[in-house]
């Protein structure tokens, strides 16, 4: 029986500055994962870096660039797997050997089936002592969104809202601004600047008029998307405004056509399905390379979205306030689920407190959506 493989603390230390390193680029990589690389000489950083967006050299490249000569016989740790392909840049396997490294310490075998250990015996081929698995929980976690893209071929769902404590979105009249407080609307906001695309529904464009952008928390804003079959959405709304960020409006094929043609021409993508539904939409997501959407739609389009397996992780704000009303929306639609033994059960619960609201995380189970 093999017993767990322990790392020092300085291994530890180092692959967790390795995650460090990475999450600047949280955002700006897909569909890439998020990789950072440390060199190691005589217990010292002789270099460092990070991938920064698909097309640009990867992290052990910009690491090797800042350690030079120092890399000869010295030691190097990175998060994921050398890659050991040619894609949009040469394989860093083969780099790590030219600079003559002498030892190498990987976070995770990389589930990508181009390298999928590829890398990782290249460098033993050459000589290099390889060790995989320093600090892996943490290397998978930063990199769930891409394990789920490479296997699934779909993009990784989050579902986000807001609700009163006695679970309401929205006043009966459907009024909903604000539930909760600035700084969990902040919070909200830093999610979005490391989503791809945010999806709503015709109803949520219609009601709330939302601008869906980051709010100068970050430069970035995702790509914003609005599902509707039948076009039937204002004409002036925050969301036509695509000067500076883009909106993609997915419809039925032949829905509307005057609204379509007036979308186009205020700058607005439209782009027809043979069937709107949910996975549809994240099927044409993941071919545009897309790897993280946040799911900020109402609670009929969310109950589908989690039907079809298109959210993984759900992000619910509660704010300490009652609104009541028989008739005020939910955040989650009917689910065909009669019995509360079959509530879908959340995973890896994570609660923070955030003045006075809570924000509850979670993942759905992998067997949520056959039930």
């Amino acid at each position: 029986m093999l017993l767990p493989q322990t790392f020092s603390p300085f291994d530890c230390n180092m692959m967790q500055r390795c995650l460090h390193l990475a999450r600047r680029a949280e955002g700006y990589t897909s569909p890439n994962p998020l990789v950072g690389c440390v060199i190691v000489r005589e217990g010292k950083i002789v270099g460092e870096g990070y991938h920064p967006q698909a097309g640009q050299p990867h992290a052990e490249i910009f690491a090797l660039r800042q350690a030079r000569d120092l890399a000869a016989g010295a030691t190097l740790y990175v998060n994921l797997e050398p890659c050991d392909h040619y894609g949009r840049t040469p394989p860093c396997s083969r780099a790590l050997i030219e600079a003559k490294i002498a030892k190498v310490f990987v976070g995770m075998v990389d589930p990508d089936p181009r390298v999928a250990g590829g890398g990782i015996d290249r460098l033993r081929q050459a000589g290099i002592e390889t060790i995989v698995g320093v600090e892996e929980a943490g290397c998978r976690q930063l990199n769930e969104v891409f394990i789920h893209r490479i296997l699934t071929q779909r993009p990784w769902g989050v579902l986000k809202y807001a609700m009163t404590l006695d679970g309401k979105i929205a006043a009966t009249t459907g009024h909903s601004a604000w539930v909760t407080n600035p700084r969990s609307r902040h919070r909200v906001h830093r999610e979005r600047a490391i989503a791809d695309a945010i999806i709503v529904g015709g109803n949520t464009a219609r009601k709330d008029n939302p601008r869906l952008t980051t709010h100068g928390v970050s430069s970035r804003n995702p790509l914003r998307v609005v599902m509707s079959r039948t076009l039937d959405l204002p004409r002036e709304a925050n969301l036509w405004q695509v000067e500076a960020t883009p909106t993609l409006v997915l419809t039925r094929e032949n829905s509307n056509p005057p609204m379509r043609d007036y979308l186009r021409d205020k700058g607005v993508e439209v782009v027809e399905l043979p069937e709107l539904a949910p996975d549809a939409a994240m099927q044409h997501l993941y071919d545009r390379g897309y790897s993280r959407v946040l799911w900020e739609c109402g609670g009929i389009l969310a109950a589908r979205a989690i039907a079809t397996g298109s959210v993984q992780k759900i992000m619910a704000f509660i704010a300490p306030k009652i609104i009541g009303g028989s008739h005020a929306p939910s955040p989650v639609g009917d689910l065909g689920l009669n019995l509360m033994t079959d509530a879908l059960p959340l995973e890896q619960i994570e609660v923070t407190q955030i003045d006075a609201d809570l924000l509850i995380e979670g993942y759905l189970s992998r067997n949520s959506h056959s039930q």
